[in-house]
């Protein structure tokens, strides 16, 4: 029975017009005024929802029944996309899809940011399926006591089994096969979160899109593996394009994925891609784009914004290994770059060796207490790229980036929302934006990137 209360209820069935995608990739529908979010929903559609949860001022539910279709609705490829939950847009077409992420990103300049200003119809991505040069999968054991892999269920470490994930190379879902029967037939134990005990952890795997190269590397609670020759020998007769085979040990009772200790077992311990015309040196632990033609897209207009000419100073703030940097280092005078991981700025300054850039140097630092540290050095540069985490960057660095008064500053973001509020504070120090445009780097998920234009002019 349908309700008409003003206050929703668990299990209480409603009626509702989908009427707009969320940051999440919800559907967003309203009743009585509340905002009802309902996952696996496509603007246009009717649908009976059932409330599972209910607050004061919003709603959570999911269909219970669907009335009418949205004519933004496609039958899915992969058929646990519910289960697992990453790919949140699986059930529409890409071109709905790209809607949704503009539409994300115009609302979080113009709302959250305040700013009225040029922004750019998305760009997408080259690829819908397939496009991922990076898995992190988990292993683990079935009720039948078989080795299982797949990911983990949304806010849940239950393994959703998985043998065809549609975002990535047919290589790697070979390399699941293959270690999924190495571990049945040889009965080896599968790490258990819960009492820390078992072997195999995690398969994780890279490819080389450019040069076709293909990482292996298996994570083990231990120091490797029994009968490992045979698992190299399966791996190459399965993956004939595998470059390199590594054993990572991570004994640490930790979500996270990767431990400290690397053990090569064939190659050399990495794989070689070419990235806008640059040649990067990619090791189990290199942070890399996950979509390769994505990220030349995204630089390129990167590039674009920062207009460099031969005489100017680049900072690149967050430069990670020194991809966007690097990638412009032939623009300009001379490149600084600056990343809090040491490890990153090992690779980076490696990178700038590799590709004969001679005019970098890099700084390992927190990216506030290191633009502080450029400024006091008298440091003025003309361009400077932020590239920072989800949370965005510290309103000290902001301030710093200001005082230093470059030309132009050219932001790359990964959340929107984050990235309108430091373009207002950016626009209280007198940084006008003049340019947005949204890249999608990750079809099928929730995920969108930004590049944004900021100068002191109005206009350029």
């Amino acid at each position: 029975m349908l309700r008409g209360d003003k206050m929703l209820n668990k299990n209480q069935l409603i009626e509702l017009n989908i009427e707009s995608i969320s940051s999440e990739g919800s559907g967003v529908a309203k009743h009585e005024g509340m905002a009802v979010f309902v996952p696996h929903t496509a603007v246009g559609d009717r649908i009976i929802a059932k409330v599972l949860k209910a607050k004061k001022t919003h709603a959570f539910a999911k269909i219970h029944e669907l009335l009418e279709k949205s004519p933004d609705r496609i039958v899915p490829e992969c058929s646990v996309a519910k289960q697992c939950g990453g790919c949140v847009y699986s059930h529409i077409s890409y071109e709905a899809e790209l809607r949704a992420k503009e539409q994300r990103v115009r609302d979080a300049i113009e709302r959250i940011g305040g700013i009225d200003t040029k922004i750019n119809s998305i760009v997408g991505s080259e690829r819908e399926s397939r496009y991922r040069n990076k898995a992190q999968i988990p292993v683990g054991i079935s009720k039948e006591g078989k080795a299982q892999m797949g990911f983990f269920a949304s806010h849940s470490h239950r393994i959703v089994e998985c043998d065809d994930c549609k975002l990535q190379p047919e290589e790697f879902l070979i390399a699941q096969r293959v270690l999924k029967g190495f571990i049945d037939e040889y009965k080896i134990s599968v790490y258990n979160e819960d009492t820390h005990k078992g072997l195999v952890r995690h398969l994780y795997l890279r490819k080389a899109e450019a040069t076709d190269e293909i990482m292996i590397c298996v994570v083990v609670n231990g120091g490797g593996l029994p009968h490992e020759n045979e698992l190299v020998e399966s791996f190459l007769a399965e993956i004939p394009n595998t470059k390199t085979i590594i054993v990572n040990s991570n004994r640490e009772k930790t979500n996270v994925v990767l431990g400290k200790e690397y053990r090569t077992l064939y190659g050399e311990g990495f794989i070689t891609d070419i990235l806008c015309g640059l040649k990067f040196k990619l090791s189990p632990q290199s942070f890399y784009q996950v979509n390769r033609s994505g990220a030349e897209k995204l630089y390129s207009i990167a590039r674009e914004y920062a207009k460099l000419k031969e005489d100017d100073l680049l900072l690149d703030m967050y430069c990670g290994t020194g991809t966007i940097g690097l990638s412009m280092a032939k623009d300009c005078k001379s490149l600084i770059g600056v990343e809090i991981v040491p490890e990153a700025i090992e690779d980076a300054k490696k990178n700038a060796e590799r590709n004969s850039v001679e005019n970098a140097r890099f700084i390992c630092g927190d990216a506030a207490l290191a633009a502080d540290r450029l400024s006091a050095e008298g440091v003025s540069p003309d361009v400077i790229i932020l590239d920072p985490p989800r949370k965005g960057c510290q309103r000290e660095l902001i301030e710093t980036v200001a005082e230093m008064n470059p030309e132009r500053v050219v932001y790359v973001s990964c959340d929107p929302a984050t990235l309108a509020r430091d373009l207002k504070i950016f626009g209280e120090l007198g940084y006008n934006t003049l340019e947005v445009t949204p890249v999608d780097m990750f079809p099928r998920t929730a995920h969108v990137e930004t590049v944004v234009l900021l100068s002191r002019n109005q206009e350029e």
